[in-house]
């Protein structure tokens, strides 16, 4: 009775350790597939461009780091740095203009009640359902006639006017999951809606402002038509911009020096999202809670 009682456990811890062999080998060829361009991309930075791409190996036979040395060197007669604060500039404006403005549009859709609230709203999560291709051509006669082409004007102006819903939605959703006691005690102790914003909703509100400036940050970094519709000087031009120069200023592409930029573009994302992953974790998990 003993031994079969041991042969049965005996089967099915092999049968589980086989199962989760299964499952991680598994698991490790997925990572693979999906981790694969990004470590092609890294060590094509270090080839010569006439070995990247067609049937060459993915290591590089030789190492050479000339093609960060170029890229440090600019292109197109600005330098490299140039476009990197260009970016920063413009992706620390928008997510400075995404916050305080969709934090302010929530607290008014989720605490506040006056007349048509719900009509704005819908309109408001509608405009999530029309491309952005509709209204290039109108945005962009509009903003040429008013002689703002070729500035950060047409690229920053809808972040401080809570133009992205999908961040303006995502506050109002977490808004509604805290007590409306809050409010009313702040209310009972005299505070007005500001007061009560600033000093109760906004403390409250950090990892759903953490989540939004995470998204706000890297679409804004990796942003390539907007940029690309309405900056003729290149020094106004963005990381994502300057690398089209290394395909364009020559009838030969620069892909070593291409891939070179585009990593060097990649690592402020990833440092900014491995800072602040903490935060878009707690807000996930504070959304799930009730009560």
């Amino acid at each position: 009775m003993t031994t079969a009682a041991t042969t049965t456990r005996t089967l099915v811890h092999r049968q589980r350790r086989a199962r989760t062999v299964g499952f991680h080998a598994v698991v490790l060829v997925v990572l693979a597939v999906i981790l694969y361009p990004v470590a092609w991309m890294v060590l094509s930075t270090f080839k010569p461009s006439a070995e990247i791409g067609g049937d060459a190996s993915l290591l590089p036979t030789a190492v050479t780091f000339d093609n960060y040395t170029k890229v440090l060197g600019g292109v197109g007669g600005v330098s490299f740095w140039t476009f990197f604060q260009n970016s920063v500039l413009l992706a620390v404006l928008s997510v400075i203009g995404t916050v305080a403005s969709s934090a302010l549009a929530a607290y008014a859709f989720a605490r506040i009640q006056f007349p048509g609230r719900g009509v704005y709203f819908a309109v408001m999560i509608g405009t999530l359902l029309l491309p952005f291709h509709v209204v290039i051509i109108p945005q962009y006669i509009m903003f040429n006639n008013a002689g703002l082409v070729d500035t950060y004007i047409p690229l920053l102006i809808g972040k401080y006017l809570a133009a992205d819903a999908f961040f303006v939605f995502l506050m109002v959703q977490f808004m509604r999951g805290l007590p409306p006691e809050l409010d009313e005690a702040a209310r009972v102790d005299g505070a007005g809606h500001y007061r009560t914003f600033w000093s109760i909703m906004l403390p409250l509100l950090k990892p759903a402002i953490v989540t939004s400036a995470i998204f706000s940050f890297i679409w804004t970094w990796n942003d390539f038509l907007g940029p690309l519709l309405y900056l003729k000087n290149p020094e106004l031009y963005t990381l994502p911009i300057a690398l089209r120069l290394f395909v364009d200023q020559t009838s030969s592409a620069d892909y070593g020096a291409q891939m070179a930029m585009a990593v060097l573009a990649l690592v402020p994302v990833v440092l900014f999202f491995l800072i602040f992953q903490r935060y878009l974790v707690e807000g996930v998990a504070t959304q799930g809670l009730k009560g």
